[in-house]
């Protein structure tokens, strides 16, 4: 899926919802720091007001993404504890620092491009859990997810067109993300047994 080559175990969605507090706490922490991520790269990039404009779009769709998993946790009176450890995203931040000391335009074009890979395995598991939701008759959370999940593919497409747009080498940028879209597969298959969206 997108540009992924490590597929999510088919297992994964049916465990994770059989543990729907902890998945849906963990996702509303995966909406927040996404929206977060959106905005400490606008605040890096005020020279560039189309790409501030699109991640400030981008931010405030997350924040409704956020808002509406905080409305499912307090209809089921699930509480929200604090965020754990994010080891996915660690890993995949570790997998893309460079050799040496990168220009601020390397940096922030790899930033966006963590930020793709991470959108397109939401994209990925949110799919998986619609499914898993729907089989098990929760029909208006099954709906929820599936619209979640075109949302992360339009977010994936975004962040790769906007480190290109950083970068200026699309050629350059492609081969790129191919290369952290294969470190991203051995994370994603070392961590991914959590109900988590990415764990």
């Amino acid at each position: 899926m997108l540009c992924l080559v490590t597929a999510t175990d088919p297992g994964w969605a049916e465990r994770a919802v059989d543990e729907l507090p902890l998945l849906l706490a963990d996702h509303a922490h995966c909406e927040m720091k996404a929206a977060s991520n959106a905005l400490s790269l606008a605040a890096r990039l005020p020279e560039h007001p189309s790409i501030c404009r699109t991640l400030v779009a981008l931010a405030k769709e997350e924040l409704e993404h956020y808002d509406a998993v905080l409305a499912e946790l307090e209809r089921r009176q699930i509480h929200l504890p604090p965020p754990a450890v994010d080891s996915y995203a660690a890993d995949l931040r570790a997998a893309a620092r460079r050799e040496g000391r990168p220009s601020l335009q390397e940096a922030l074009t790899d930033r966006f491009l963590v930020a793709a890979l991470i959108e397109a395995r939401s994209c990925e598991r949110l799919s998986l859990i619609a499914k898993a939701l729907a089989t098990r008759g929760e029909t208006a959370l099954a709906l929820f997810y599936d619209d979640l999940f075109a949302s992360e593919a339009r977010h994936y497409t975004t962040f790769v067109d906007l480190a290109i747009a950083l970068s200026g080498d699309e050629p350059r940028v492609r081969a790129r993300l191919n290369s952290l879209a294969a470190a991203e597969g051995a994370i994603a298959a070392r961590l991914g047994h959590l109900p988590a969206v990415h764990g």
